[in-house]
């Protein structure tokens, strides 16, 4: 069979199916476990299926392959790392630290970019640019399931933390621009209403695109809103007095849904603490770690960037990584050095009690909502495309099917949002579990197991390298789940701040 009869679908067939297209010359392949012949070095720096240079380039993997520019391609990973993440790493620096808080940033962004560089090398041995259907090479269906089973636990999570910021901050919004400082039950200021509106109206149209890289624009909108929030943060920290005045800390009863005490005369009120350690740092690294992941959509943004070589798709992740280093990095020493200890889970909340009818905070919140409601069709895509390696593997596009799917997604999403009570359990949990697997564990075990050992044996530095790198991970998940349960256990879980 010539590659050149092929068409799109049939090739992404032959990868789901785990053919190796053994029947094609080398010249006409990717580089394939073990093989090291003429051009095999080539064809893995430059493409995974190499055409004849003579020949009109074919079209890979997916119809739509290929046609998003660098800079969207920028804009949708930096999405995708950015979200509801941010407004949780004051509360972080708050239980860390400044200087230990740092530590940690640098560390968990240098990991991420590792792990990515991973997850490129491994799918550029096989060429394959699914996450699901490396980890099928990897160790067969029970990988694939795996993976597929991770990214929608992580990324369902992701989804809902944005509804949570949706869900408590749109009625304040709301509530700002009518005039009114108390809730007395109207319809159109219930959260669980509202987060049902956003997602019918705004993110069921955008999650029903074919092409993830057309929420390039909606993408760069998101991180606009977002750059917005940090200048405010910034602004505020110079705006607002330290010590809080009392008479300008309300007490409504629409922000009293946190159980965080908010107190003016805290001894933490005006001091800024280089290290600290106490019960809520367990929480600390899950929430770094969660603001970080990407991974999911690192490989459905690869398939569509440009021009796809390794190199320019780590060059996308790196860029992209430290725009939101930064980003992570001012927001919270900023949200950090306004409030000091009386900083609480979310940090607009944190903003909303000391004057709720404040102007800029509400453009502020206005702007967050936007980006978190925009981020969240981003995110959806890999756990849409995850469902369908599990339940249609090697099945051609079909509308009924992908818009079925992100029905059920976002209903599933919404359930959660309504009936789970406290948004740092998501960040905690989730971060502890899904986040490890899919920055340490899963980049590096699929590293060692694709990698054929003709061209890196297993006591090679860099297999040794992604063993540890997994290990970490492994230490990570274990040590982050246990201060948790004991958190709980201890009656923690119920003495901190989120919503």
């Amino acid at each position: 069979m010539e590659l050149e009869k092929l068409s799109p679908s049939e090739s992404l067939d032959m990868m789901a199916n785990g053919n190796h297209m053994s029947d094609l010359s080398p010249e006409k392949i990717t580089l394939e476990d073990g093989y090291e012949g003429p051009g095999a070095e080539e064809a893995e720096c430059e493409e995974f299926i190499p055409h004849k240079t003579t020949t009109k380039k074919q079209t890979q993997f997916t119809d739509f392959e290929g046609k998003t520019s660098f800079g969207m391609s920028v804009f949708n990973l930096s999405n995708a790392i950015m979200g509801s993440g941010i407004l949780g790493l004051a509360y972080a620096m708050s239980n860390t630290g400044i200087v230990l808080f740092i530590i940690l940033l640098v560390f968990i962004a240098i990991l991420s970019a590792y792990s990515i560089h991973l997850l490129l090398k491994s799918a550029g041995v096989v060429g394959i640019r699914a996450y699901e259907q490396l980890g099928y090479r990897a160790f067969g269906p029970p990988g694939k399931v795996l993976a597929a089973i991770i990214i929608t636990m992580h990324n369902i999570g992701a989804m809902s933390s944005y509804l949570f910021i949706v869900k408590y901050e749109l009625p304040l919004v709301i509530m700002s621009f009518l005039g009114k400082t108390e809730f007395k039950g109207e319809w159109f200021l219930n959260g669980n209403y509202l987060i049902i509106l956003v997602s019918i109206l705004v993110i069921l149209p955008l999650a029903l695109m074919k092409q993830l890289g057309y929420l390039g624009y909606t993408s760069g909108f998101s991180l606009t809103c977002m750059v917005f929030f940090l200048i405010s943060v910034i602004y505020k920290k110079y705006s607002i007095p330290c010590p809080l005045p009392f008479s300008n800390i309300t007490s409504q009863n629409w922000t009293t849904n946190s159980s965080h005490h908010f107190d003016p005369h805290n001894e933490d009120t005006c001091q800024g603490k280089l290290f600290t350690i106490n019960s809520q740092t367990a929480y600390t690294i899950p929430i770094l770690a969660f603001a970080f992941v990407c991974h999911p959509e690192v490989l459905p943004i690869y398939t569509e960037l440009r021009s796809a070589t390794k190199k320019r798709m780590q060059n996308v992740a790196n860029i992209s990584i430290m725009a939101m280093f930064i980003m992570y990095l001012l927001t919270a020493v900023f949200g950090y050095l306004t409030f000091y200890g009386n900083v609480e889970a979310e940090l607009l909340h944190t903003y909303s009690k000391v004057n709720p009818l404040d102007k800029l905070i509400l453009c502020v919140r206005l702007a967050v909502l936007v980006a978190v409601t925009l981020t969240v069709p981003v995110v959806l895509f890999p756990i849409r495309r995850a469902v369908q390696q599990l339940l249609f593997p090697g099945k051609e596009f079909h509308w009924v099917r992908h818009i079925i799917i992100a029905i059920c997604l976002l209903f599933v999403v919404n359930l959660l949002v309504i009936f789970v009570p406290n948004i740092r359990d998501i960040f905690g949990v989730i971060g502890a579990t899904s986040a490890p697997s899919l920055i340490f564990i899963l980049p590096g075990i699929f590293y060692i197991r694709i990698v054929p050992t003709e061209r890196e044996p297993l006591n090679s530095r860099s297999k040794i390298q992604a063993a540890c790198f997994a290990t970490v991970g492994f230490i990570f998940m274990i040590m982050s789940l246990s201060f948790i349960i004991v958190d709980w256990v201890n009656g923690g879980g119920n003495s901190a701040g989120g919503h």
